[in-house]
């Protein structure tokens, strides 16, 4: 069954875009960018809750909503907005897309006024039931078969990337991450509970080992933490909410 919000297609999984509502500083007076902002829905429920000042950003104009205030852009390339002039930023199923998320992220933080908000939305593959179909398979789930490479196009998931690179990718370019959440646990991923023993006892070797060689075992500790939450272990899509702290060095 196709979802929509008020006829509007939703192009990502169940929930998320209530969860990123949910996370979001509702100031009537912030300006919201909205990128890949596809069909417009989040869009429209952001309008539909009274927060009027939002820019959609994509590569082509798809939007299925009456909305003036759309600019043609390319994550994998600069942003075409100014300095310093944006409070929230939404990327919703986007950075998937993309091979270039480091500068996507420096731009981003190039964009966003100092505290503000930079939610984040992508396939959860750090999930247990992710990482054993990558260990049987060679392939994470939401992208469980090569690519079709006669017909590449920006819907094909070539970024996939876990909670740990999204963490170090914000946490070096003037991030710090406020919440990790996600969209819904489903049934299926239940079932693989009963992994959960044997990874934790194994990532603590790892990490402790790690920690130990290379000086960084609090961030290991905190690492760890957060991919034995709910959210991560078993959560479909992961939610990051992260602020920004400080300008990014060029």
């Amino acid at each position: 069954m196709r979802r929509s919000y008020q006829g509007v297609s939703i192009n990502t999984s169940k929930n998320t875009h209530e969860k990123v509502f949910c996370l979001i500083d509702k100031d009537k007076e912030s300006i919201i960018v909205d990128i890949p902002a596809g069909s417009g829905a989040f869009v429209l429920r952001l309008k539909d809750n009274g927060l009027s000042n939002v820019t959609a950003i994509d590569i082509e104009n798809t939007l299925e909503i009456d909305h003036d205030n759309f600019i043609v852009g390319d994550m994998a390339k600069d942003l075409p907005l100014e300095d310093n002039s944006v409070d929230v930023l939404t990327c919703i199923d986007g950075i998937e897309h993309i091979s270039q998320q480091y500068h996507f992220v420096k731009e981003v933080n190039r964009i966003l006024k100092a505290g503000g908000e930079f939610i984040i939305t992508t396939p959860n593959i750090s999930s247990l039931r992710s990482r054993l179909r990558w260990f049987m398979t060679g392939h994470h789930n939401k992208c469980k078969t090569p690519l079709d490479e006669n017909n590449p196009n920006p819907l094909h998931h070539i970024g996939m990337i876990s909670f740990p690179e999204i963490r170090y990718l914000l946490h070096t370019n003037g991030f710090r991450i406020e919440k990790v959440t996600m969209n819904r646990i489903k049934l299926i991923s239940w079932l693989y509970v009963i992994f959960v023993p044997f990874s934790y006892l194994f990532t603590s070797i790892v990490y402790y080992n790690s920690g130990k060689k290379h000086g960084t075992s609090s961030v290991n500790k905190e690492v760890k933490k957060k991919m034995f939450s709910g959210a991560i272990l078993f959560g479909e899509t992961l939610i990051v909410k992260a602020i920004k702290t400080a300008a990014n060095k060029q």
